[in-house]
């Protein structure tokens, strides 16, 4: 992908660029952050068509907090991120040539202003295909992915008695059981 390329729509909503230029980070650092496989591209466009445009459609304008890594942009998150696991990076390779993250497809963080991220996160676990979605609480951004695997993983990143958050796979019950049916 070029830079000219960026401004081209990316779903019915959003543009790569949404995506790609997206987060505090990236704002911050602006490093070159264009996906270098086509495959990246693909994942990025079927992430906003099943997850993104819906979420749009259905709840409003969305932000998008953290989208599409390119290991030049992940290098200046170290400790908050997990590239090989977190489907940020799409299906880029690392200089060997093996995916940066196995799981590919691709992810994004994002909130859609004031709307309770669990009531997102039901209507997505209840309605939508995507292979992981993190919760980390009500008034934090979403993390959802595509990927081939279409595991529909729901995992809850919620503070422990420590204070750290702790991962915890759940059922999509879990979801609907808080924040409503979708």
């Amino acid at each position: 992908m070029t830079e000219e390329q960026l401004d081209r729509p990316c779903g019915r909503h959003l543009t790569f660029r949404d995506l790609v230029e997206a987060g505090e980070t990236w704002r911050r650092v602006r490093v070159a952050n264009l996906p270098a496989q086509a495959d990246t591209v693909a994942a990025l466009r079927r992430l906003a068509e099943e997850i993104l445009d819906p979420v749009i459609a259905r709840f409003g304008p969305l932000e998008v907090t953290y989208g599409f890594a390119s290991p030049a942009l992940a290098r200046h998150v170290p400790g908050r991120i997990d590239p090989a696991r977190d489907q940020h990076a799409g299906h880029e390779l690392k200089p060997d040539g093996s995916p940066v993250c196995a799981r590919l497809g691709q992810a994004a963080d994002f909130r859609v202003g004031a709307v309770c991220s669990g009531r997102i996160a039901a209507w997505i676990a209840g309605r939508l295909p995507f292979d992981r979605l993190y919760f980390y609480g009500a008034d934090r951004p979403l993390h959802v992915s595509v990927g081939p695997a279409e595991a529909r993983a729901v995992v809850t990143m919620l503070p422990g008695p420590s204070g750290r958050r702790v991962p915890r796979t759940r059922p999509a019950g879990w979801l609907l059981e808080r924040f409503g049916a979708p």
